[in-house]
């Protein structure tokens, strides 16, 4: 059913103020719904990037999600933690976190749902997922067995009182022990396949410290302030240090891998239930484990 609101001192592109009426929705949502005609102004469609004005009626329609025939399926899971409400799932490099077009099976979702109901505030579409990481990133995902946990869980994502750290290779020698990158991230004007940094993009912080640094490449930790699509990818290439391996934002000469060398190894949050703080680590994959011991050789 549709919603309706009437600007009084909202300001701003449609795409950001619809964000803002509906809190659940993210900017880039709001964008493909007022593309969709989704979300009409005064009864007609509109441009995201048309400015509202005192007066206007805006009326959102947030269509049902679709439904997928998600399959439970017996895929091993290496469960760094589990209760009655929560599991830290360590996700191995490329498995794909839910279904969607293209991957309708063998993702996380479909191993967890044969492993243990999921909360269902997602729909249909991404039952537990609190968080994603990529394909081929590996690491640790909190993951929601019910409703009450699931709304903690997101609302400290929000918040940004939990802890996520990432471990990356990157291209060149950063020089600086330490960094913070402050650059807002969107859709590719050129490539939707890929985000950028854009002036009218969401809101992205990035921490970074240096681990190690070798001939031609530094291992980094990344902590994440805000968690947009391919932040840590982007950022990073937006300084001179695209990650290797990266098939979207890296070089092409770069160290054989089985995609980005990232992998989300810290992960802090407070119980949903006990509101105990928990913290988890994972080691870094084989692969990763390998390459640096190679590029330790190299230095030697």
């Amino acid at each position: 059913m549709a919603e309706q609101f009437t600007i009084t001192d909202q300001s701003g592109r449609i795409d950001k103020v619809s964000a803002e009426l509906q809190p659940k929705m993210s900017r880039s949502r709001a964008k493909d719904l007022i593309q969709a005609g989704d979300i009409l102004v005064n009864g007609e469609q509109v441009k995201p990037k048309y400015e509202v004005r005192t007066g206007d009626l805006i009326q959102i329609d947030i269509p049902a999600p679709k439904k997928l025939d998600l399959i439970a399926q017996a895929i091993p899971l290496d469960i760094v933690y589990e209760d009655d409400d929560v599991i830290v799932v360590n996700k191995p490099q490329g498995m794909v976190v839910h279904p969607a077009p293209g991957h309708p099976d063998h993702t996380l979702v479909n191993a967890l749902l044969f492993h243990t109901p999921l909360s269902n505030i997602n729909g249909t579409l991404r039952p537990g997922i609190v968080h994603r990481i990529d394909k081929d990133t590996s690491g640790l995902l909190m993951v929601a067995k019910n409703n009450l946990a699931h709304e903690s869980l997101s609302k400290q994502l929000k918040d940004k009182t939990n802890i996520r750290k990432y471990v990356a290779l990157v291209h060149g020698v950063i020089k600086s022990d330490h960094g913070t990158i402050d650059a807002p991230i969107g859709r590719d004007k050129k490539d939707r396949k890929k985000q950028a940094i854009v002036a009218d993009g969401r809101h992205a912080v990035t921490h970074y410290r240096v681990l190690e640094r070798f001939a031609n490449y530094t291992l980094v930790e990344c902590q994440l302030e805000t968690g947009r699509t391919h932040q840590i990818r982007v950022h990073m290439k937006s300084i001179g240090h695209p990650l290797v391996g990266d098939p979207l934002y890296g070089p092409r000469k770069t160290i054989p891998g089985n995609g980005q060398f990232l992998h989300a190894q810290v992960l802090g949050f407070k119980h949903p239930r006990t509101g105990k703080q928990m913290l988890f680590s994972t080691p870094i994959p084989p692969i990763f484990e390998k390459t640096l011991k190679q590029l330790r050789h190299q230095r030697s």
